[in-house]
């Protein structure tokens, strides 16, 4: 198997099935292409995602098993249960999402680099606009301390990347979305590779076929008409 081309002037471009992608880096499928709202969208709805690293390519991702969480599968743990009655935070969606992707591409401790292109950045701004592209805030004295953003495709939200400076607010970030997701019907929450923080919240992989089916029903039905209204 090899990498497949995509064209950087043919945002409609098919991608090629998912299950062709490499097992070394696992998933890596397809490079180049552009991040157009038609292409980005076409690819998530197919089990795609962009990942990539400053001065590279625009590198296309389907990784097997995949990583998801069933919104009614979502546990919280004692102690963030506890947090959250005690109402230190405020939680909001759509109010501040420049200001979510900027924090969450800042640089981290552990490796001090940041996958959130400018470029990545931009893209995701204009699905916001849009009305695809969401973002959970979390709010402590008026102060943006935690977050999360997405982009939603029927019943289907997929994660893309959450920050956090204050403790917890990360995770009171995705119980607030996990809450209203179930109240406006979404079935699936996309939370893309492994990660221990997320599985304690009751993620779970999946294979990448079941993974597709799913997207299959789910991305082709409507959620609620409340569903990321803010008026």
């Amino acid at each position: 198997m090899k990498l497949y081309p995509l064209d950087p002037f043919s945002p409609n471009q098919a991608f090629p099935n998912p299950e062709n992608a490499l097992k070394d880096p696992d998933g890596l499928l397809a490079i180049g292409g552009c991040l157009t709202a038609e292409r980005i969208i076409n690819a998530y709805t197919h089990g795609i995602f962009p990942w990539y690293n400053p001065c590279e390519p625009i590198l296309w991702w389907s990784p097997n098993p995949r990583l998801v969480l069933y919104p009614e599968k979502f546990k919280a743990s004692r102690s963030l249960a506890k947090k959250m009655r005690k109402n230190m935070f405020e939680a909001s969606f759509d109010r501040a999402f420049a200001e979510v992707i900027e924090a969450c591409a800042e640089p981290r401790e552990a490796d001090g680099g940041t996958w959130i292109t400018d470029e990545m950045m931009q893209a995701y701004i204009n699905l916001h606009q849009l009305g695809k592209a969401h973002s959970i805030e979390v709010w402590q004295d008026q102060t943006l301390v935690g977050g999360l953003y997405g982009i939603a495709i029927g019943r289907v939200f997929f994660g893309e990347s959450m920050f956090h400076k204050a403790t917890d607010a990360s995770k009171i970030a995705f119980a607030f979305l996990v809450e209203h997701l179930k109240k406006w019907g979404y079935q699936l929450i996309d939370c893309q590779v492994h990660s221990h923080h997320l599985v304690s919240l009751g993620a779970e992989q999946i294979e990448r076929s079941r993974f597709l089916h799913l997207l299959q029903d789910h991305c082709r039905q409507n959620a609620s008409q409340e569903a990321w209204r803010t008026t």
